[in-house]
């Protein structure tokens, strides 16, 4: 038996105000003069407080990404290309700053200015042979576990999938819970769920371990007090959730939700939180007690999701969403162990997809 080598992020900086450290923190990475960095900055920042804030130098690269839709290989060979055609010369760090999803462009722009090809090319598993450019996480929406996690998700020609990759994995997080302060609630509440359905999938997975319990159970109880009990620091709360979440499954897998979550995201183009949020709404079978506590969220938060998405669809709509559904074997393995194959019928995941 071989057990797994994972790696966590190096160097963090949890606090309040800790984003001002990012300057100090990449005055380590620039040693000559012409040394200059990558940007990318979630959009929704353009023209706010936030981005006067960003250290920019007079060389640097500042691209504002948007992710209104999930991030796709071609976004990410785009933005590779930008940072190619801006210098000869490698940028000594890529910095994101935003939420899962520009979290994820950061990481795939960095492994991809070290590996030949287009990024479609490494969708899977340990694909990716030369180490990234150094890059920096910095969350300004929290839930994903995007800066604690070794992937980096992204929309491909053929499916949805993430570079999953040691060399994925941030060289440096900065965690400060102020940036997270003024997201919109229904995306507060959506990505913040995939946190707490991250601890669910690993609570409840065969893959299940104490390293992973250790996590989800810690990151469980804070995803509570922010979303039941509304505490007064529920912002330094959630990000703690969020990057403990992100450990557990590091250490596990994920389960049924992210699975059919995938399907809807890949091919109806739903963002991951939402997409998990309509999933989960219609696993109670396998997971009773977190959809219950879900439903009960939902309510004390005003969240009401889009009903009967998929009832009318084409029967092929459908079946392309099944066929995504179906090849995510390691989180069915974590669902069912072995002889999941039996089980994640066609029929099944079909009846499944009907009622969201």
């Amino acid at each position: 038996m071989s057990f797994k080598n994972f790696k966590c992020v190096p160097k963090m900086i949890f606090g309040r105000g800790s984003f001002a450290d990012l300057d100090k923190v990449l005055a380590e990475e620039r040693k000559v003069e012409e040394d200059f960095v990558v940007f990318l900055v979630d959009d929704v920042h353009q023209d706010k407080p936030l981005a006067a804030r960003v250290p920019t130098k007079a060389h640097d690269l500042l691209i504002y990404v948007n992710v209104d839709d999930e991030p796709t290989t071609k976004q990410v060979d785009a933005l590779t290309e930008q940072v190619q055609a801006f210098s000869k010369h490698q940028p000594v760090s890529v910095v994101g700053l935003g939420g899962g999803s520009t979290l994820d462009l950061a990481k795939a722009v960095a492994l991809m200015l070290t590996n030949p090809g287009g990024s479609a090319m490494y969708q899977g598993w340990d694909l990716i042979k030369n180490p990234a450019i150094h890059h920096i996480g910095i969350p300004t929406v929290s839930g994903t576990g995007a800066e604690a996690s070794r992937t980096a998700v992204l929309c491909g020609p053929v499916r949805k999938l993430g570079l999953n990759s040691d060399y994925t994995v941030f060289d440096q997080i900065i965690m400060d819970s102020e940036l997270i302060d003024g997201v919109p609630t229904d995306q507060w509440f959506y990505t913040g769920m995939d946190c707490y359905i991250h601890c669910v999938e690993s609570l409840e997975g065969t893959y299940l371990n104490e390293f992973a319990k250790a996590f989800a159970e810690k990151s469980m109880d804070l995803c509570r007090e922010v979303f039941i009990d509304d505490h007064a620091e529920k912002d330094d709360k959630l990000m703690m959730a969020s990057y403990m979440g992100g450990m557990s499954i590091a250490y596990s897998q994920v389960g049924a939700c992210h699975a059919v979550s995938y399907g809807l995201g890949y091919v109806l183009g739903y963002h991951h939180g939402i997409g998990n949020c309509l999933a989960f709404d219609v696993l109670e079978e396998f997971y009773p007690e977190g959809v219950a506590e879900f439903r009960q969220m939902m309510i004390k938060h005003n969240i009401v999701l889009p009903k009967n998405i998929c009832k009318d669809l084409p029967d092929e709509t459908i079946a392309k969403m099944v066929a995504v559904t179906k090849s995510m074997g390691p989180l069915w393995d974590n669902v069912y162990g072995a002889g999941w194959e039996e089980k994640v019928t066609d029929e099944m995941l079909t009846k499944l997809f009907r009622r969201i």
